[in-house]
C-alpha cells in the first residue's frame, strides 16, 4: 500500500510539471462550458422537430464534446507517452512492480479527470439552463441532479477507458485513430440505424448519452436504448474496467 501511495504521488508530480497538460485541460473546461452556453442560447426559442422529447439537461450538454475529446486525449497521452518516448524503462526501474505502476498511473489520471469532469459537468449545466429560458431546469427537478452526476461520471470513465486502451495498444496515433472516429461517427447516426442499434447502443458514447439524460426517450424516438441510467453507468464502468484489465495484462506480458 505504501508503494502504491508513493507511486500515485509520483504520477501526480509528473502530471503537475507538464504545463501543456494543465493548459489543455483548462482550455477544455472553458470551451466546453462556453460552447454549451452558446448552443443553449441558440436552442432557447428554436422550433423542435416533430416527435422530439425535450430534455434540458441533455440538450444543454451539447458543448461538452470538446471536454470529452480532451479528456480522452489526456488519458491516452498519460499512458502512451511512456512507451513512445521510451521513458517506460526508467519508470519501471523506479516502480518495478508493473501492477503498482499502472495502478498508480490510472489512479492519478482518474483523480485529475474527475476534478475536470465535475467542473465541466456542473459548470456547463449552471450556465446552460438559465440561457435556455423557460425551457431550462434546475438541480431540484426530478432526475436532474442524477443526470448531472451522470455527465461527470461519463467524462471521467471515458478518460479511464482511454488509459486502459493506451496501455494495450501503446500507440498514441492508433488509440486516437480508434477513439475519435467512434466518438464522432457513432453519435452522428450509427446508433440509430435499426439493423445495428441493438449492438451500437452499448458503445461507450451512446451509454454516456443515457447517463446524462434527464428525460427518457420514447421507444420510437432517436436515442432510445433498452436500458436506463443505472444500467448505463454499470455498462460504461464495465468498459473502463475491461480496458484497464487488458492494460494490466499487456504491461505484465510485454517488454518495456
Amino acid at each position: 500500500m505504501r508503494a502504491l501511495r508513493a507511486a500515485v504521488l509520483a504520477e501526480l508530480t509528473k502530471a503537475r510539471t507538464v504545463r501543456s497538460t494543465w493548459w489543455s485541460l483548462g482550455i477544455a473546461v472553458v470551451l466546453s462550458i462556453g460552447l454549451s452556453g452558446l448552443l443553449s442560447l441558440s436552442l432557447r426559442d428554436a422550433p423542435l422537430a416533430p416527435g422530439t422529447v425535450w430534455d434540458p439537461v441533455r440538450f444543454g450538454y451539447f458543448g461538452v464534446t470538446i471536454g470529452l475529446i480532451v479528456l480522452v486525449v489526456f488519458g491516452v497521452l498519460l499512458v502512451s507517452t511512456e512507451f513512445t518516448t521510451g521513458t517506460i524503462s526508467a519508470s519501471l526501474a523506479a516502480v518495478p512492480r508493473r501492477g503498482v505502476f499502472l495502478g498508480a498511473k490510472a489512479l492519478a489520471g482518474t483523480a485529475i479527470a474527475l476534478v475536470v469532469s465535475v467542473v465541466i459537468g456542473f459548470g456547463a449545466f449552471l450556465l446552460a439552463q438559465p440561457l435556455l429560458g423557460e425551457r431550462g431546469t434546475t438541480l431540484g427537478e426530478p432526475g436532474v441532479l442524477r443526470a448531472v452526476l451522470g455527465a461527470c461520471t461519463f467524462l471521467t470513465l471515458m478518460s479511464v477507458f482511454a488509459m486502459g486502451l493506451a496501455a494495450i495498444l501503446r500507440s498514441t496515433p492508433l488509440c486516437l485513430g480508434i477513439l475519435i472516429p467512434v466518438l464522432f461517427l457513432n453519435s452522428q447516426g450509427l446508433a440509430n440505424l435499426p439493423a445495428i442499434r441493438a449492438v451500437t447502443q452499448f458503445l461507450p458514447d451512446q451509454v454516456g448519452l443515457v447517463m446524462m439524460s434527464g428525460v427518457a426517450q420514447p421507444a420510437d424516438g432517436l436515442g432510445h436504448t433498452d436500458f436506463g441510467p443505472g444500467a448505463a453507468t454499470l455498462i460504461l464502468l464495465g468498459w473502463a474496467l475491461a480496458a484497464l484489465a487488458g492494460g494490466f495484462v499487456a504491461v505484465h506480458r510485454r517488454d518495456a
